[in-house]
């Protein structure tokens, strides 16, 4: 019910992924730490992007579009919009 054991495989063969049944002992450090980079990095990138990100045309009240959220001119447009509603 296991399907066997391993099949002979050569040994001198090399890859870069590991070769055959392949396990190293730390990957899931490795696995975390690759995520945490990722995750920093796109991090990086979203906040530089929302801060370049520039609208000639401020998009219409009622629409979903997700930038709403985080774009800097967007947010002070909405917050001078309601200022100016208040009065």
């Amino acid at each position: 019910m296991g399907g066997g054991g391993k099949i002979p495989y050569p040994k001198h063969v090399w890859s870069p992924a590991g070769g055959w049944y392949a396990q190293p002992n730390n990957w899931k450090a490795n696995t975390a730490v690759m995520a945490a980079a990722i995750f920093g990095i796109t991090a990086c990138v979203w906040a530089v992007s929302a801060e370049k990100e520039y609208r000639w045309k401020m998009p219409e009240e009622g629409r979903f579009f997700p930038s709403r959220y985080w774009s800097r001119q967007i947010v002070e447009y909405r917050r001078a919009q309601r200022e100016n509603k208040d009065d």
